[in-house]
């Protein structure tokens, strides 16, 4: 359940599609009544212990003025719109005085500007939401795919919408792309209107489901961002999700859900869970009713929001869940069954770090090496002060991995931290002692200018053998702690990409309704140097596929800029520069012969030209042509590829894609 939490509902961004033409136009209907939120009261306190702690906590000392007011504005209108493609101009200039005046509604508690501005937002939503199905309704047939017409890609600096007619013809242009993507994959009008008004009905019953909680998380996101990117306002449901990201458990059944029309559908059961062991759940059966003990009265949660059915389904270990279930496949709605499952605590192995052992040929000689894959820097908080022998924690499991690998007389080891956006700072410097003797491994400075050097000291190492550390653009914070580390000492290799440059380190503040992810402090390598805006730059570099334009600190509105600080005093284990030098010059060979490579190279290009197209065509025939160099281009690169690895060639595109498929199958 804890993993399906990630599929609920989604509070922000745009609608990436919706239109009106044939339908009554949003202004000729009413702004609607039916969701007006107002702050709950507990949110007043919250609001109020945020806004003080971020004055007086935070790592960047910022005023509460008008300037602060306007970012927030800013903020906020772009977190709940960020295509533009609900809000008009007349919204946008009815708004303007909280540009400044949000600032002292944050010092006099006061949030009624920001649930203004939510309640608008969503009266637009469920505006637009009702034209687009009536426009749906009203049939597809009308649409035409001849003219060279183009929508924007990108819409987050686009001027807001001077009327409603404006907007009318944004969101008519936004359907016929829908409609044409979906031709396009071979379905015909009338599969793809359908398909559609399901697809905005789903919408528009998630919308419906918004509450005032919502509203109020978005607004103080949007304050916290005004600080920096990763200081974050934390719900209270949000923070038991994250408190279980952090600790890789949770109590309840162990069923991953999601949401499927009015149904709480199970995607997958967690081995080992109680649902697995039961064998009264699998896959694709739908939950419509729970309660709280065996025999206990059922709550009928069709239609519900998927995180409020996943509350009543947690709950302690020991205790019973009852559950009305309409099997996979079943047609008729009524052929129900009860069923109950005693809850326990259920592990996420997924987000575990786990090994494998692989046999590399090399010179006539075979290598065993060992592969570490670790995921995020996890531990259990709860269960290590609570004094639990068996809580979850990083370095238990790499240094049990490690007894394995050495079981297997590896001779190297790769840690792949690469997608690892980081986690527990105490975990990341506990990892590297389990390679490193002793000394120092961070250096934290504090928003006093106090720098604190956390090191390792009890002068055990696990393994002290050839290492290699994997990482890419997604290799965040821990992550970049442990590779700077072993790259500074010379202790290893850090092969890979520029990693994300996340320097700074947060601290969960628990709050009386929720909690505050806070950044108060930055850290730097033992050479000095700032991980933040930069990363670390790998020995050996690979190309990467994701855009450093887009995704990175440097990527980031209002991230820290890189510094650095003095040197701190650091054994050397062995100095790499030659060896660097020789490898470089080897990988170097090695990649201008290999075709994998060179079959990346020409991806990652084709990806970044493909992603800095401005504009998508509405034309048929200019999108049927578009298509058709794509299948050529991809058609191309896997046969030279197979070509190169003397494989057979495929005669067509259609060919590849059901070898492609076959492999997905399996």
């Amino acid at each position: 359940i804890g993993r399906a939490i990630l599929l609920s509902l989604v509070l922000l961004g745009s609608l990436y599609a919706a239109a009106l033409s044939k339908a009554p136009s949003p202004s000729a209907l009413p702004l609607s009544v039916e969701t007006q939120f107002a702050p709950l009261p507990e949110h007043a306190g919250a609001h109020k212990e945020i806004v003080q702690r971020l004055q007086r906590e935070h790592f960047l000392t910022r005023a509460c003025n008008d300037e602060l007011a306007s970012t927030l504005l800013d903020n906020y209108l772009a977190d709940l719109d960020p295509s533009r493609s609900f809000f008009l101009q007349s919204d946008i200039d009815e708004f303007s005085p909280y540009r400044t005046t949000l600032d002292d509604s944050l010092q006099d508690d006061n949030l009624d500007p920001a649930f203004h501005i939510f309640n608008r937002f969503q009266q637009r939503r469920i505006q637009r939401l009702k034209a687009v199905i009536a426009r749906l309704d009203a049939g597809i047939n009308d649409m035409e795919f001849l003219q060279d017409e183009v929508i924007e890609s990108e819409r987050k600096d686009a001027p807001w919408a001077k009327d409603q007619a404006e907007l009318d013809q944004l969101w008519e242009k936004l359907l016929k792309l829908n409609v044409l993507n979906l031709l396009l994959t071979g379905k015909s009008p009338e599969e793809t209107r359908e398909l559609l008004l399901k697809r905005f009905g789903n919408q528009l019953r998630m919308v419906q489901q918004i509450n005032s909680e919502d509203g109020f998380q978005v607004y103080m996101n949007a304050l916290t961002r005004c600080y920096d990117p990763h200081t974050q306002y934390f719900s209270p449901r949000v923070s038991e999700n994250f408190n279980i990201s952090m600790r890789l458990s949770l109590e309840g059944i162990g069923a991953v859900l999601t949401s499927e029309d009015e149904y709480t559908k199970i995607v997958s059961l967690v081995p080992g869970g109680p649902a697995d062991k039961s064998k009264l759940l699998k896959p694709a059966d739908r939950i419509v009713a729970v309660g709280q003990g065996k025999n206990a009265e059922l709550q009928d949660v069709v239609g519900w929001r998927l995180d409020d059915v996943v509350d009543l389904i947690r709950g302690p270990k020991g205790t019973v869940v009852g559950l009305e279930v309409l099997p996979a496949g079943a047609e008729d709605p009524h052929k129900t069954r009860k069923i109950s499952i005693e809850r326990s605590t259920v592990t996420l192995e997924d987000q575990a770090a786990r090994k494998k052992i692989l046999s590399v040929e090399r010179d006539r000689r075979t290598y065993t090496i060992g592969v570490i894959e670790l995921p995020t820097f996890y531990l259990d908080f709860q269960a290590l002060q609570a004094g639990d022998p068996s809580y979850k924690s990083t370095a238990k499991d790499i240094d049990r991995l490690l007894q394995e690998c050495s079981e297997k007389n590896i001779d190297g080891l790769i840690l792949d931290l690469r997608n690892n956006g980081g986690g527990s700072l105490q975990e990341a410097v506990e990892l590297c002692g389990e390679f490193l003797r002793y000394g120092p491994i961070v250096q934290v400075r504090s928003a006093r200018d106090r720098i604190e050097v956390l090191r390792d000291s009890d002068h055990r190492i696990k393994y002290d053998g050839p290492l290699l550390i994997l990482v890419n653009r997604l290799s965040a914070s821990a992550s970049e702690i442990v590779a700077g580390a072993i790259q500074d000492y010379g202790r290893g290799l850090v092969v890979g990409s520029q990693t994300f440059g996340k320097g700074s380190v947060q601290s969960l503040v628990p709050l009386a309704h929720g909690q505050l992810k806070a950044t108060l402090a930055t850290f730097y390598r033992v050479n000095g140097e700032s991980t933040q805006y930069r990363g670390i730059i790998p020995d050996i570099s690979y190309p990467c596929l994701f855009d450093p334009d887009e995704i990175g600190e440097s990527a980031l509105p209002d991230a820290m800029p890189w510094d650095s600080i003095d040197t701190v005093s650091f054994p050397l284990y062995r100095d790499l520069d030659t060896e660097r030098i020789r490898l470089k010059k080897l990988h170097d060979q090695r990649m201008q012969a290999d075709p994998d490579y060179r079959y990346f190279l020409s991806l990652t290009q084709h990806l970044r030209t493909l992603g800095d197209r401005t504009g998508i065509s509405l034309s048929r025939s200019q999108r049927e042509r578009e298509q058709a160099e794509v299948e050529q281009f991809r058609l191309t690169l896997e046969n030279d590829l197979r070509s190169a690895k003397g494989l057979p060639l495929f005669e067509d595109f259609s060919a590849l894609e059901k070898e492609q498929s076959a492999d997905n199958a399996t």
